[in-house]
Order: C-alpha cells, then sequence, then structure tokens
C-alpha cells in the first residue's frame, strides 16, 4: 500500500468530513439537526469504502480522484462558482434548520436519501467501467474511449449521477430554499460538459465517431 497515498486520502476525507460538519451545524446552532447527521452518513460512509477499495485496488484511480487542480482557466470558473453554490446551499439549510423557515417532512427526506444512495451507485459503476476518470479536464496518456455499459446510453453518466447527488443533497437536508441554490449546478455542468467535450473531440482519438453514437450527454431522449 502507499502510504503517501493512503494519508493523503485520509486528510482529504477527514477535512471534507469537517468542513460539510461545521457548514450545517453551525449556522442550524445546534447538533440536534438530525438531516445533517444523515447527510453525513450517506454521503462519508460510501465514500470512505469506496476509497479503500480504490486504494486496494487501484490506487492510480484515486490518485486521479484526489487531484482536483485545473489547468483550463474555463473549468477554474466552474469549480470556483460551485464552490460557492455549496457553501451558499449548506449555510442556508443550517439557517433554515434553525429559524424553521421551510422544511420538508420526514417522508420526503427518506425519500431524497433513497435517491442520493442510488446516485452513489450509478457512480460506483462508473468508476468500474471507466479507469481513465479524472477530477480534471484532460486527456490522459493512453486513453482510450469508453463505449459501453452506462456510456453506451450517455457520454457523461458520472455527471448524471452528479447532478442526482447534488440535487438530492438539499432535499436530505430538509431544506427547498437550499434546492434552490443548487439549481445553479445545472448551467456549470453544461458549460463544463460543453468545454470537456471539446478537449476530448480535439485531442483523443475516436471521441468524434463515438459523440456520433451516442447521442445524448445526460439523459437520453432530452439532451
Amino acid at each position: 500500500m502507499n502510504r503517501d497515498l493512503f494519508w493523503k486520502a485520509m486528510l482529504k476525507f477527514f477535512s471534507g468530513v469537517l468542513l460539510v460538519g461545521a457548514l450545517l451545524f453551525f449556522p442550524a446552532g445546534s447538533f440536534a439537526y438530525w438531516q445533517a447527521w444523515l447527510l453525513i452518513a450517506i454521503l462519508f460512509v460510501p465514500m470512505f469504502a469506496a476509497g479503500l477499495v480504490m486504494m486496494v485496488k487501484n490506487p492510480e484511480l484515486l490518485r486521479k480522484r484526489l487531484n482536483a487542480k485545473e489547468e483550463q482557466t474555463e473549468q477554474k470558473q466552474v469549480i470556483a462558482f460551485s464552490a460557492l453554490m455549496f457553501l451558499a446551499a449548506f449555510i442556508l439549510a443550517g439557517l433554515n434548520f434553525r429559524f424553521r423557515w421551510l422544511m420538508l417532512p420526514r417522508w420526503a427526506v427518506w425519500t431524497a436519501a433513497a435517491l442520493f444512495l442510488l446516485a452513489y451507485l450509478l457512480y460506483a459503476e462508473v468508476l468500474r467501467e471507466n479507469a481513465y476518470l479524472s477530477r480534471t479536464v484532460e486527456v490522459q496518456e493512453n486513453q482510450k474511449v469508453i463505449d459501453t455499459g452506462l456510456y453506451g446510453i450517455v457520454r457523461h453518466p458520472m455527471y448524471a449521477a452528479t447532478v442526482l447527488l447534488f440535487l438530492s443533497m438539499p432535499l436530505v437536508l430538509g431544506s427547498p430554499l437550499s434546492f434552490a441554490v443548487m439549481l445553479f449546478y445545472l448551467p456549470l455542468i453544461v458549460k463544463r460538459i460543453r468545454n470537456e467535450e471539446a478537449v476530448l473531440e480535439q485531442g483523443l482519438e475516436g471521441y468524434a465517431d463515438y459523440m456520433k453514437r451516442v447521442k445524448y450527454r445526460l439523459l437520453p431522449g432530452i439532451w
């Protein structure tokens, strides 16, 4: 096992747990915000398990997933706006709990949690199918076009799973107001996908033909 990779992964993981907890519980003014505990559990427990699996079976993929430094200006802008969106949505969810502005019923929270876990399963399947997945937009050495499984249905199944993950998060937190904020992710992901496709079409052999075979990017029959 690569110790440097292990400790880097652990540092990022626990930093993420602390950051999300702080963004939710401080504005909420209470640790009784049970929806926040639920989100933390369904977000980080599967993430920890997936990280262990990648550490053992595919450490190179884990290394790629930990690298979030974008080189392209357009993608840096997407990342920056996404970070601001998450900050606003999480803080607003905590305030929504504290002041009870508009809270979703318990059944809606648990339904959203089920959708979140479904999205996680889709995400895991994408990771299994595509060993070239990186958190940055790039063409990697010896990269090949993946056109089987979910990639035979839409060009960007990872982003499709991510959209479902992100839009279900504020509902798990019981906050329709935060859901409205997270809707800004849709134009951001459209911008990222169009830029990524331009990069791949230019630099990845066979990707232009793949785009002709698989017409839809995120949702079959829609876009």
